[in-house]
């Protein structure tokens, strides 16, 4: 890997001088793997050095980007101008091919800048590690923050991906922030990755929240009430919340929407795993009247057997 500066690289019409580093990643395995251009424009040169060195996650092999960069006008740096950044970096190192590709996997309309998840994952973590390391972890709340409020499938996702690993760090105030998130929601990998991530794990750390997810079922918007199943995801594969379990799902069984019945089922399907005795009798109680796709999807990963007897009685039930 080698990274250039102290020259003019024009870029899509930009030429900014000691604002502008050039990484170049090598041969490339993947269209969207070519040279990247990382636009830095931040007030001192350590946080210049430190996200571009995280950022291609090697070496450099001329010398510092701290001496290449001439010295920069300090001014105040807000999250929103790094998560400008990041919005950059997300656009010119995506692929356009993949970009397409994406949008099969969805029945609305998305934006997509072509990321690959993993890859998508790697970058999160080296911008996390900078930011918290620079700034704090109230700054990168700010910058995911920021980050959420977009259209763009990628940045959504990288916002989470900021913060996934912090939230046993994180109280009522980020828990609340990430709950008017849920306003914020267009699809359904919006809403996983929110709440699957971030939700979900606040919640098993502190059960008293739970009374949030009685709430969001409730609610006019599907999102939330998929939410209050997808929230408790994480508590279920620790053994937790069964009896709220079996509450929300009465609370939800008549839910004709297919997005929440996918939220439901998902969570029996987990609860199963964690308690299958108590589980599978709760779906035999229910099969009469629970809808079809939230009763296979809960006995997927039960035994073939389990799984017909669950499934045929709730087939002749429904043709009786």
């Amino acid at each position: 890997m080698e990274a250039s500066g102290g020259e003019e690289y024009p870029h899509r019409g930009i030429s900014r001088p000691g604002a502008l580093l050039a990484v170049n990643f090598g041969p490339a395995t993947d269209a969207y793997r070519s040279t990247r251009i990382v636009l830095l424009d931040l007030p001192n040169e350590s946080v210049c050095e430190s996200a571009a060195a995280c950022w291609a996650g090697a070496s450099l092999t001329r010398r510092s980007i701290s001496s290449m960069m001439p010295p920069m006008r300090a001014r105040t740096v807000t999250p929103a101008h790094i998560a400008d950044h990041i919005r950059r970096v997300l656009k010119d190192g995506g692929s356009a091919p993949h970009a397409e590709g994406v949008q099969h996997f969805f029945k609305e309309e998305i934006q997509s800048r072509g990321w690959y998840t993993a890859e998508l994952r790697k970058v999160a973590v080296r911008f996390r590690r900078t930011i918290v390391k620079e700034r704090g972890p109230d700054f990168l709340v700010q910058v995911a923050d920021n980050l959420f409020s977009g259209d763009i499938l990628e940045e959504k996702a990288f916002a989470v991906y900021l913060l996934q690993t912090l939230t046993h760090e994180f109280g009522d105030k980020q828990f609340r922030l990430f709950e008017s998130w849920l306003g914020r929601i267009s699809n359904w990998a919006d809403h996983d990755a929110l709440v699957h991530y971030l939700i979900a794990p606040m919640i098993a750390a502190d059960p008293a929240r739970i009374n949030y997810v009685y709430r969001w079922a409730k609610s006019r918007d599907r999102w939330h009430r998929r939410a209050a199943c997808v929230a408790l995801i994480q508590g279920t594969r620790q053994k937790m919340f069964l009896p709220e379990i079996t509450r929300l799902t009465d609370q939800l069984l008549g839910d004709d929407d297919d997005m929440v019945q996918k939220g439901l089922g998902w969570l029996l399907r987990e609860t199963a795993k964690a308690d299958p005795k108590n589980t599978i009798a709760y779906l035999m109680r229910i099969r009469s009247r629970a809808p079809r796709l939230v009763l296979r999807t809960a006995c997927e990963t039960l035994p073939r057997a389990t799984r017909a007897v669950v499934l045929g009685n709730a087939r002749r039930a429904a043709s009786a």
